[in-house]
């Protein structure tokens, strides 16, 4: 937990404020629920340009920690934990974009769907290209077709998987214990791109609670 923690945020109504912790799971998980609801009527309604960027840049300034205090729990087929993976698909990408565009272009360059189309980066995908898409992807969540900005993220989480799977398999040889971490990062995107375009086919039947 951050020192930041308690620190109120200049979104609207103050919907994104931080609620302190030890709260019993239910409470906790009503709260989730309450301000994924209001973060997202409310913007959604306005789309103010400048709320917007404030949102999409909130973690580069405050850290991931807040926004998992407030989502990270909530189950995956939620909107809290839509944002929640949302927001984390955009902090990992540019903890290091350097790797992250290499293991994305090569998912482009194994895969056989159409998810690199789906995701939308420009090719050839280096780090300025994947820092764009991740911000794309989370802006349009807020701005454009929600069920869009799940589907893209997703789209990116698979192509992600495949990129580190086709490393792995080079590394194998020569670097077992790379081999194996790309391997689990593989099966964590795979999970988190299935939990989003659940949410996506939830969100367009009116179900995404």
């Amino acid at each position: 937990m951050t020192d930041d923690f308690h620190r109120p945020v200049k979104f609207p109504s103050r919907v994104f404020e931080l609620f302190p912790g030890g709260k019993d799971p239910a409470e906790a998980l009503r709260l989730a629920h309450e301000t994924a609801h209001t973060l997202l009527s409310r913007v959604r309604g306005d789309r103010d340009p400048e709320v917007v960027a404030r949102l999409v840049t909130y973690t580069d300034e405050h850290g991931i920690d807040a926004i998992a205090e407030l989502w990270a729990s909530a189950p995956a087929t939620t909107l809290p934990g839509a944002l929640w993976r949302i927001y984390l698909v955009r902090v990992l990408i540019r903890q290091n974009p350097a790797e992250t565009s290499f293991l994305f272009q090569r998912g482009v360059d194994v895969t056989t769907t159409i998810d690199p189309i789906i995701a939308g980066a420009q090719l050839p995908t280096g780090p300025a290209e994947i820092i764009e898409l991740a911000d794309q992807i989370l802006r349009g969540a807020f701005e454009g077709d929600f069920a869009d900005a799940l589907e893209r993220a997703a789209a990116f989480c698979r192509v992600e998987a495949a990129g580190c799977a086709s490393v792995a398999d080079d590394v194998d040889p020569s670097e077992p214990d790379r081999a194996t971490e790309l391997t689990r990062r593989a099966s964590r995107f795979v999970q988190t791109g299935d939990e989003l375009g659940a949410c996506a086919r939830l969100w367009r039947t009116d179900s995404l609670d």
